[in-house]
Parts: structure tokens; sequence; C-alpha cells
């Protein structure tokens, strides 16, 4: 993009919003369902080229596509459900991709927090809603809109919930995951969508509420995990060590994992039926058997391999899920109903300083953490949507407080990602006012919570054996901090017993690498020849390697001479060629052996390395 000048991408937008619908509605010869995503497709596309260029996030481009292609502009999709349908199943697999990076552990380790958080957030967020709602009632704005029948309750629903996949994305897109800021807010996303998913189980009898409903829904989720945990424990790595060798196998299972799971909780009731012959109505949603297929494998060496691959899939269905959502935008009411969008959008925002703000930082967090935490989950949820669309059908609510609804979502979906890159600086700015109002300061230095590493060592080969044998020997301390990223899991418990870090991952994938750890190590080494790699070569890897993490040192292997130029190029600070190092220890032997002290040579040798049919090697 840098050729390209800023002028040149303005007309290219115009170009897009003057362009007749029958150019992009073009395609007879094409299902709908193909037409449908190819139009989405073109378009998302295009906008998001303009979009980055302009740095405005390409998550909004997606959201205009989709307004552009609905009800507010042309009507050029055939059949909107096309695109829900397909937009699902990329939710299905966001939620997958997250339960896979969910350590449980460290979960655990933030018990108190999470525990008081995820338990109180919720209510007290309604609450709030509602006496806010109420205020404004009492000082005469919003009239009827706002005081009819369940209205302020509803208005709590809204600001109670985060989008769990704005924020997930965008926690996924920084690598800030599995970080106690990443790991906090994935934890209250989830107490948040069980929450809902208990309004929504008692939303049909709110003039008389039943705990029934809520205690089956969680008696569902609970007895899915079980279900998971015990086939993923005893099955599961079984199968997957059948096709461990054939990474493109390792997806298609993990991909199958991951829909039975979904297919066993969306059934649940009823095979509960079916079994204890009475309905117990405690099915799981789709996106919460997702997470569950994710986070019982988690712990597998596989699951580095397994994000790599469903990573790549996610994204391109993601893509659609905001173009539909986009779509799914009406036609507005009035002026009326996009102020009252604003209103919603700043209490939602409000709610995260007066509620989460306090809440986690009682509970244990440090003021910055809290801050940067409240401030990332400053959005509305997408089951705030589902809950209002259900309280129109339901009479609960009137259509017009439905529509500021799904527009104060946009409001708050369009300020997430500005609001999170700017998460930090908030607090900076915040923290005299916070100093004063007796908020501790945070540590003056926080270290860094991310496993990282010396040596990553990428695949493993007989070189790599003898390197491991020769660090063992001279630098026992530096096998503690070496990883290594191989998918021979036949040789992963042999590695393992050495003190080294071993993960499963296909070579051939930059997000394999990342999530392996290789991001954070101070020298990458490639020592596999071209001769021996599957799928990619030593140029490739150095290319990744460079781009996955710019500082480390990297050092690669050649096979031919001029290879070494295109592997500088590529990136490697070091250049070795095997058949030179040999050339150079045979050269040594023969100068020995010339001179008659050959035996004296192999002594000497013998002394330094060790007898070569005597040394324990992994290969």
């Amino acid at each position: 993009m840098r050729g390209v000048s800023l002028p040149r991408l303005l007309g290219l937008f115009c170009l897009l919003a003057m362009m007749p619908a029958s150019v992009l509605a073009s395609g007879e010869g094409l299902p709908s369902l193909v037409r449908d995503i190819g139009i989405c497709i073109v378009l998302a596309g295009l906008l998001a080229i303009v979009f980055v260029r302009l740095k405005i996030p390409e998550i909004a481009a997606y959201l205009l596509a989709g307004v552009m292609l609905g009800p507010v502009g042309a009507e050029m999709v055939t059949d909107p459900a096309n695109i829900e349908t397909i937009s699902e199943l990329g939710l299905i697999l966001l939620l997958y991709l997250i339960g896979l990076e969910i350590d449980v552990r460290k979960l655990l380790d933030s018990g108190r927090i999470l525990g008081i958080t995820g338990l109180l957030q919720y209510p007290l967020c309604v609450v709030f809603g509602v006496l806010i709602t109420k205020l404004l009632v009492w000082f005469g704005f919003g009239g009827e809109l706002l005081s009819a029948g369940y209205a302020p309750l509803y208005i709590g629903f809204l600001v109670a919930a985060s989008s769990t996949l704005l924020v997930v994305k965008l926690f996924q897109e920084t690598f800030q995951l599995d970080t106690e800021v990443g790991r906090i807010a994935l934890g209250l996303l989830i107490f948040q969508d069980i929450w809902a998913i208990g309004v929504i189980a008692v939303q049909p009898n709110f003039a008389a509420p039943s705990a029934g409903p809520i205690l089956l829904s969680f008696l569902g989720i609970v007895v899915l995990a079980v279900l998971a945990v015990l086939i993923a424990r005893f099955i599961i790595p079984i199968g997957f060590k059948w096709v461990a060798k054939r990474p493109e196998v390792v997806f298609a299972a993990s991909i199958s994992w991951c829909f039975l799971i979904v297919l066993l909780g969306v059934n649940l009731d009823v095979l509960t039926n079916w079994f204890l012959k009475f309905d117990l109505h405690m099915s799981v949603g789709a996106e919460m058997g997702a997470l569950i297929a994710g986070a019982t494998i988690a712990n597998l060496p596989y699951s580095t391999e397994i994000i790599g691959k469903v990573s790549v899939v996610k994204d391109f269905f993601i893509t659609l899920f905001f173009v539909g959502l986009g779509m799914s935008i009406p036609m507005p009411d009035g002026a009326d109903v996009l102020m009252f969008a604003v209103l919603f959008a700043v209490i939602a925002l409000l709610a995260r300083y007066v509620v989460f703000f306090p809440l986690l930082y009682a509970a244990g967090l440090d003021r910055r953490n809290a801050i940067v935490t409240s401030v990332r989950l400053a959005q509305i949820s997408e089951f705030s949507l589902v809950i209002g669309f259900i309280g129109v059908q339901l009479g609960h609510i009137s259509g017009e407080l439905n529509s500021a609804i799904i527009f104060a979502f946009v409001i708050t979906a369009l300020l997430t990602p500005l609001l999170f890159q700017q998460a930090d600086a908030i607090h900076e700015r915040l923290s005299g006012i916070l100093s004063r109002l007796g908020f501790r300061e945070p540590p003056s230095s926080q270290a860094g919570e991310d496993e990282s590493f010396s040596l990553a060592l990428l695949g493993f080969h007989r070189i790599t054996s003898s390197l491991l044998h020769e660090l063992g020997k001279d630098h026992p301390e530096l096998l503690e901090s070496t990883l290594v990223v191989d998918f021979n899991v036949n040789i992963h418990q042999k590695i393992a017993a050495m003190g080294v870090t071993v993960k499963y991952g296909d070579l051939c994938n930059a997000e394999t690498l990342h999530h392996a750890g290789v991001d954070k190590a101070k020298v990458i080494a490639c020592t596999i020849p071209d001769d021996v790699l599957k799928g990619t070569t030593n140029r490739k890897l150095v290319e990744m390697a460079r781009h996955v993490n710019p500082d480390a040192v990297i050092i690669a292997n050649a096979i031919v001479l001029s290879e070494s130029p295109a592997l500088y190029a590529a990136g490697a600070d070091y250049v070795f060629l095997q058949r030179i190092e040999t050339a150079l220890a045979v050269e040594q032997a023969i100068e020995h052996a010339l001179s008659g002290n050959i035996a004296e040579h192999r002594r000497a040798v013998e002394a330094r390395h060790g007898e070569w049919h005597l040394r324990e090697e992994v290969l």
C-alpha cells in the first residue's frame, strides 16, 4: 500500500459508493448462496483496503459493507439468511479458538477476581441501567419510550454485557489474550454470556420469574463440559496420535471434534429425554459448546497447530459475520432513535467506570489493569440484540426502543477498536483523579507473564538432536529456556525428558509459530535442510520467523552454496552450510593422518565430544 496515494483511495471509495447495484448484483449463473457471499466479500475487501490505508479499523469497513448491502443501502443480497448462516459458522469457530487458548490453570489463579466480578458485575450493571433510566424519566426525559413496560429493565440488560466477538478478536490480533487483562476480560465475557443465557431463559416469564430455567441452563453447560472432558481425556489423545504425522488431517479431526461437541450441546435435551424419559430443557447453545470443545483439548500437544490452521478459516467467516451484522441494521425511524442510541451508548460507557472498574479493583486487580479491562469491555453485547429482539416479540418493549438498542450497539462497536488501543493512555490521563480518590497506583514495573525462550529450534532432525546433546554438556542451563517446534509426536517425550519445551506444530504456518512462543525467543535456529523439510523451505521459514519476531537472531541452514544470499536477504543473521562444516572436520582429520598422529587426533576429539557410538541422542 505504500505506493498508493490517499487521494486515489478516496477516489476508489467514492466510486464504490456510486457504483450501480447492477454491477455487483450481476451473477445469474451462480447459486444464490455463492452470489451473495461473493458480493459481500468483494465489497468488504475493497472497503477494507481503503479503511486500512485511512487507519480506520477494518471492522468498520465490514459493517459499512453490510449497511450498503442491507435495507439502509441497495439491498443487493438475495437472501440475508445465507449470510447469517455462514456468519454463525464464524462465531462458532471463533469461540472454539478462544477455548483452545484458554489456560484453565491461569484462569483459576484469577479465581477470586473472576468469581467476585463475574457473579456481581452483570446484576449490578442491570441495577445501574435501571436506576439511570428511572432518573432520566424522573427529570422528564424519554417519556413513554423509557418508562413503558419493561423498558428500564431492558436498558439494564443492554449495558450489562460486552461483545465477546469484538473483544476477543482485538485481543487475538494484538496477541494479548494470554495476559492478565486478556484472561480477566475473557472470564468476565464467559460469565456475562451465562447471565445472558439465563435472562433469555426467563424472558417469557418476567411477570412471574422462575429460577428453574436458569438452573437447567447451567446444568446443561456442566453436563456437556463433563462429557467433553471425559472424551477429551480418554479417547481424543488416541485418535490424534494416529493422525499426528499428517497436519492437514489434524485440522480436519479438530474441526470434527468442535462440531461433535456443538451438536451434543444443541441436542442435549433430546439425549436426556431419551435417557431419562422426561424433558429437562437443558440444551446448550452452539457458541458455548464450541468454547467447551476448545477448552477441553487446549492442553493437547496439537493445540498450537490447530489454532494456526483454524485461524485462517475463521477470518473468512468472521468477515461475513460483521457484514451480516451491518445488513441487520434497520432504517432509523427518525432522529429520536439515533438520539436515544447515543444516550444508551453513553450509559454503557459510564457503567464501565461506575461498576466494572471499582468492582475489579475491589476484587484485587491493580488500578491500571482494572481500568484497561473496563475500557476494553466498553461496548454492547450481541446478546443484547437477541434479548431486545425477543423483548419486542413478547411485547415487553417497543420496536422504536429496539431500533435504538441496535444503533447503540453499532456506535459502541465502531468505538471499540479506538478505545482498545487507547486503554493505557486513558489510565494515564485519569491517574491524577484516581490517586486523589484513593485508588492505589499499580506496580512501577510489571514483569511479562508470557513464557519466553532463549532459543527456538524450528523442526527436529539429526543436526538438532546432536545440537541438544552438545548444549546439555556445555550449557545445560540453556535447555530449560529452549523451545522445539516439531510435528513428530513420537519423539516429543524424549525431547521433553532433556528439560526442553517441545510443542507440536506445522512449520508452514506463521500463526503456529506465534502461538508456540517463537515470537518471544532471543535466537531462532532452522537446522533442518531443505531436502528434508516438507511444505516449506529454510528461506520461507526465515521470512516467517522474521515477521513473527523482528528482534530475534536467526540462524539458518543451507545445503547449496547459492542459497546463502537468499537466506540473508530473507532476514537470516547467520547461515551455516553442513557440507562445509563437515568438510572442515574431515580436513583436520586428513591433516593429522598425513602427519601420522590420527590416533592422537581421535583421542582428542573423543575427549571433547565423547565416543560417537556411546552418545545418547534422540535421533
